[in-house]
């Protein structure tokens, strides 16, 4: 099965080919260099990726994983540069494809003339198509292989697994450096405990996407998206251990600054630009209003040096 983002695909084209999750600044790296060879030739650039991610499948992941949703990835590829995107549908009989017949499937698809690839890029069943595969295959089909070298954050190239484990960690100063954007999740306002509302701090309780990787509990400074607009947030990520016990479900909590709009079942989107303490557990109601106060004030001191992020298509 595949996606295709629509069909005007010229006859000489473009291509590029990753899982490309979080679009990260070594991916949008490859989609300018695409985009540039590709309007200089008058051809189309696409991006080719694929859906689940392999290392979902191959590794049997069943944990939140992803940085970006399919419909975010796509966007995020069509604003750093892609004219067209096709996603294929990977699994286990997708991974079994030779190089050969991956190049061939997609060539007859899209024609295309040049590939761009990361420096570590490998294709095919057991990531047989390297570049000296690959450029072996341009020699016999018609089409020449362009290597993008990586780009270096903190003496290492960025990457993805990079990205995910200083997410894990909260640790968004590197996360949103690499990223090139601020890191967000997204999804809709459903009903809380009503807690927040009860203690004087209303909050928006955000259902995400549930594969989506949620930053390490803690208390972070962020702008919430709300129809387009960008407000100035606390969020709380975690277990509320000061009303709930350690296993209780973890929740995304928002409380957006100088906001009384009612958004219950509306979509919305939290930018996370720092963390600013871990989750505490308090003594009582008092102790954690206390501290929410002095979070509140930190937090607007953070996004008043922030720039709000550039929202993204819906």
């Amino acid at each position: 099965m595949v996606n295709q983002s629509n069909s005007s695909i010229t006859p000489s084209t473009s291509v590029t080919i990753g899982s490309f999750d979080g679009v990260h600044l070594g991916h949008q790296s490859i989609l300018t260099a695409l985009k540039t060879i590709a309007h200089q030739d008058e051809s189309t650039a696409i991006a080719v990726s694929f859906f689940p991610h392999p290392a979902v499948v191959l590794g049997d992941i069943q944990t939140p994983f992803y940085l970006t949703t399919l419909e975010e990835k796509n966007a995020l590829l069509k604003k750093y540069g892609a004219d067209e995107i096709i996603n294929f549908t990977f699994d286990r009989n997708f991974s079994r494809l030779s190089p050969r017949a991956f190049v061939e499937k997609l060539q007859e698809k899209t024609g295309f003339s040049r590939l761009l690839i990361g420096y570590d890029f490998r294709l095919g069943k057991d990531r047989s198509g390297g570049l000296t595969a690959l450029r072996q295959l341009g020699k016999e089909l018609g089409f020449q292989v362009d290597v993008i070298d990586p780009v270096i954050f903190e003496g290492n190239p960025i990457s993805s697994s990079r990205i995910r484990h200083l997410l894990s960690e909260g640790d968004f100063a590197d996360v949103n450096k690499m990223l090139g954007y601020a890191y967000f999740v997204a999804g809709k306002v459903m009903h809380g405990d009503g807690r927040g509302k009860h203690i004087g701090l209303p909050t928006a309780n955000v259902v995400p996407w549930k594969f989506k990787l949620i930053p390490a509990p803690g208390v972070y400074a962020a702008f919430t998206e709300v129809d387009g607009v960008q407000h100035p947030s606390v969020v709380n990520v975690g277990h509320r251990p000061t009303f709930y016990e350690e296993d209780a479900i973890q929740t995304i909590e928002t409380h957006i600054l100088d906001f009384a709009q009612e958004i219950y079942n509306t979509r919305i989107r939290i930018h996370f630009v720092e963390r600013q303490r871990p989750e505490i557990k308090f003594e009582g109601v008092d102790a954690l209003m206390a501290q929410i106060k002095y979070d509140i004030i930190n937090a607007k001191e953070i996004l008043s040096d922030a720039a709000a992020p550039t929202n993204l298509p819906a």
